[in-house]
């Protein structure tokens, strides 16, 4: 199994319509690890560690995220893998 660490930004409207606890939920469905906390800048910051094909799915997912989100932008970059014990909501 090959893992993957990825830190991405979401941006758009992101805060205030449920998005952090999608995340979390999707996340969690997908076996991940990790968190996914708000920006003061309004954007929102997740950082998902776990097998490649379901961090890979979450990255796809973020451009969707829940209903009332309207994603513009969604930028993903590697990080050094960590291996947190669940997904939290910071």
């Amino acid at each position: 199994m090959k893992t993957l660490c990825l830190r991405c930004y979401v941006s758009g409207r992101v805060q205030g319509v449920g998005f952090r606890y999608a995340t979390a939920e999707k996340a969690e469905t997908l076996r991940l690890t990790g968190y996914v906390r708000n920006l003061p800048d309004r954007r929102v910051e997740v950082l998902a560690s776990g097998e490649e094909s379901a961090v890979l799915a979450l990255r796809n997912w973020l451009w969707q995220g829940p209903s009332l989100a309207r994603v513009s932008a969604v930028q993903c970059e590697t990080a050094p893998y960590q291996d947190f014990r669940d997904f939290r909501i910071n």
